[in-house]
């Protein structure tokens, strides 16, 4: 497979990092191929604007979802995100690596999404879902989180984490096309022992070596792996 990896986190000392280094290290050792955008590395600039093209559709008046359509036509999206773009295009499997904050993803890695899932290229009215760019590729997000596993149930504090990861999961990738696989959550590693962080980068392993025969939790009707 081919596989496109989004990454945020600041220190490359962090959970996340050692996430990321291990998802590199098993899926290239399965033999895919493995792309990484490393959000933080690349100083990723999250804030849409006229930048994020070389063609104006209006230049009296910014609307960005119809200056992605003008681009769309005329190639008109500036190198980083026609780079980022051909990354989706060119993948079968897309994985978000990221921190929760604030029960989603935080601000860097949201602003790829703004800039980088652009109106007529990534989406439109007849583009959705079922009939998704994207369909059958499939999407999953691996993530930590800085609370325990008991804070995200039914009956905890922020509800069970696929309902936390909804508007990501379906209003994002489902959206989109994407068949999306069940997430991988490290529940608060900060607050765990070496040995235990150890052991659960494991069962990350694990999980990546059998990606290509899961079964997705989202799967938009018509799509068909």
């Amino acid at each position: 497979m081919n596989i496109f990896i989004v990454y945020w986190h600041p220190e490359p000392a962090s959970f996340n990092a050692a996430m990321l280094r291990t998802a590199e290290k098993v899926l290239t050792a399965q033999g895919h191929e493995v792309r990484v955008s490393d959000l933080d590395a690349m100083a990723f600039d999250p804030v849409s604007g006229r930048h994020n093209f070389t063609t104006r559709s209006n230049p009296e008046y910014y609307c960005q979802r119809l200056e992605e359509a003008y681009a769309a036509e005329h190639q008109g999206f500036c190198s980083l995100l026609e780079d980022e773009i051909r990354k989706l295009e060119w993948c079968d499997l897309l994985i978000f690596q990221f921190p929760l904050w604030w029960c989603s993803m935080p601000a860097m890695m949201k602003g790829w999404l703004d800039r980088v899932l652009a109106y007529q290229r990534t989406y439109s009215e007849e583009q959705n879902y079922n009939l998704g760019h994207f369909c059958n590729k499939k999407a999953m997000l691996s993530l930590t989180t800085g609370e325990p596993a008991g804070s995200y149930t039914e009956d905890g504090a922020h509800g069970e984490i696929n309902a936390v990861l909804k508007p990501l999961q379906q209003g994002v990738l489902a959206f989109l096309g994407f068949q999306v696989l069940e997430p991988f959550v490290a529940y608060q590693p900060g607050q765990l022992t070496e040995q235990v962080r150890i052991n659960m980068l494991e069962q990350f392993s694990d999980r990546l070596r059998h990606l290509e025969q899961e079964q997705p939790i989202l799967q938009p009707a018509g799509c068909d792996l």
